[in-house]
């Protein structure tokens, strides 16, 4: 299973990737597979506040429905329109065009509280 080094991961499957001065937030490889088919995302509009460790969004699947959760604290910048659409982007491409939100963070340290891929992996086993 891929899980990109370039990222930070939370025990509820969503990654975390610095890009500039924002951070990226999608799901994992492992989650996309364990839902199986996507169906429908819900996510905050832009400019909406998001807190590390709460629910920022949802994600039906054929499988099931799940909460989408943010690692860290700050305001959306952007959210990924395409989703709307073709939520089956994330089952296709969860690491590139399937990305969730932009967020600019209130503290970008609480990256640091996050599992880098290797540990990431590691509870996957």
């Amino acid at each position: 299973m891929d899980v990109p080094a370039d990222r930070k991961y939370t025990k509820s499957h969503e990654w975390h990737k610095l890009q500039d001065d924002l951070v990226v937030i999608g799901i994992s490889e492992h989650a996309v597979t364990e839902l199986t088919d996507i169906t429908y995302v819900d996510l905050p509009k832009p400019g909406t506040k998001v807190t590390a460790g709460e629910p920022f969004g949802e994600i039906e699947s054929v499988k099931a429905t799940s909460e989408l959760f943010s690692g860290i604290s700050g305001e959306v910048t952007q959210v990924n329109e395409t989703l709307a659409s073709d939520p089956g982007l994330l089952n296709r491409d969860p690491y590139d065009s399937g990305w969730l939100i932009k967020v600019r963070p209130l503290d970008i340290s609480e990256l640091d509280k996050l599992m880098p891929a290797e540990a990431y992996q590691g509870t996957l086993a």
